[in-house]
């Protein structure tokens, strides 16, 4: 049986109206749900993300020394999320009204969607393997912070981000305002000899690069942080637990806001090769089930700041700090302001004594792991 699936309607919160059965599926209650659905979450998601990861993004260029390439990827996440984040508004109005604002704008706003959704998840796999690297290495291997290191840190940064814009090459390219149903929306048009190819192979390229590539990197390189962990010396019990568990948190965090997401892409790229979607409710289902999982994935922008940075004592010291000083500046004098020290382990796997200490100094360096 032959089906006319419409692969050029691709885009960002789209819905698809397919031929089923010799008889067009009416995508129109699928694009009811995303018209209430899509602005409430995105609201919600702009609010609390701009909030934390602009607290990151100000503590980081006006109290903190960049020490480590852990430090700088977590300053270009925020940079990243903000970036992500602040094209929600014009998502969410295209959800409600469609896209007024030309094609030039559905083209930006697509190619900084793509690119910094895809530069935040490779940011969190590099956060890893430095990391990783920080309690693997010998304390004559440690980098410091010289001019030659910010370097490869720059060079490092910048590879990042050209492979995330090169991800976000085809929205830029090809995304465009389509008129249909009466409304217009803002989504990718591939020319018909290439739209079934070019759309299966985006779908998979991004499954992979998006989250299979990081996932597996953190994986890996938390595992062997947690292998160095349980075996340090003179660390006590309860902090080593502590520190796993924020590990475990990192990557358990991320399973939970990205795997339902790409399963679900996986499944709309097995259909877009093998046509496998033959009911109009299984399709509407599809189209549903990829709003509410992309929203999901985007919820990730919001709690990075707390998983990269908060969880920081020399982060959190800052930011106890300023609020102590903005206090101070508004006449509030408070007593005491209770700050948890963090986990922070020197380590190395050299046979050297594995020592513990409280957080408070500037000049660590990736030697010392912290959390």
């Amino acid at each position: 049986m032959e089906m006319d699936h419409d692969y050029e309607d691709s885009g960002f919160n789209d819905s698809y109206d397919y031929d089923y059965e010799h008889s067009v599926c009416d995508k129109e209650a699928v694009r009811s749900f995303a018209g209430v659905f899509l602005p409430v979450i995105y609201a919600l998601a702009l609010v609390v993300g701009v909030a934390g990861n602009g607290l990151v993004v100000v503590v980081y260029t006006s109290r903190l020394r960049l020490r480590t390439l852990t430090d700088v990827c977590i300053l270009n996440l925020a940079i990243s999320d903000l970036l992500l984040l602040f094209t929600l508004p014009f998502w969410a109005a295209d959800a409600v009204h469609g896209w007024r604002l030309g094609s030039a704008a559905c083209k930006l706003t697509s190619f900084l969607y793509s690119t910094n959704f895809s530069c935040g998840m490779l940011l969190l796999a590099c956060i890893s393997v430095d990391r990783y690297r920080a309690v693997a290495q010998s304390p004559s291997g440690r980098a410091g912070t010289g001019p030659r290191v910010r370097r490869q840190w720059l060079l490092v940064c910048v590879a990042l981000w050209t492979l995330a814009s090169f991800l976000g090459l085809p929205e830029l390219i090809f995304s465009t305002v389509k008129h249909s149903h009466h409304r217009t929306s803002c989504t990718a048009v591939y020319p018909p000899s290439m739209a079934r190819p070019a759309k299966a192979a985006l779908e998979l390229l991004e499954v992979t690069l998006r989250f299979l590539l990081p996932f597996l990197v953190m994986v890996v390189c938390y595992c062997g942080v947690g292998r160095v962990l349980t075996k340090a010396a003179g660390v006590r019990r309860d902090r080593k637990w502590r520190a796993l568990r924020v590990l475990l948190a990192v990557v358990a965090v991320f399973v939970l806001t990205q795997l339902p997401y790409n399963v679900v892409k996986l499944c709309r790229a097995m259909d877009i090769i093998y046509m496998v979607v033959t009911s109009c409710d299984v399709s509407k289902g599809l189209d549903r089930a990829i709003q509410v999982t992309e929203s999901l994935a985007l919820t990730h922008a919001c709690i990075n700041p707390v998983l990269y940075a908060f969880i920081g004592s020399s982060f959190r010291g800052h930011v106890l700090k300023a609020a102590k000083r903005l206090g101070q500046r508004l006449g509030k004098h408070p007593t005491h302001v209770n700050e948890e020290a963090a986990v922070e382990i020197a380590l190395n796997t050299r046979g050297q004594t594995q020592t513990q200490s409280l957080s408070g100094s500037e000049d660590q360096d990736t030697s010392t792991f912290t959390i």
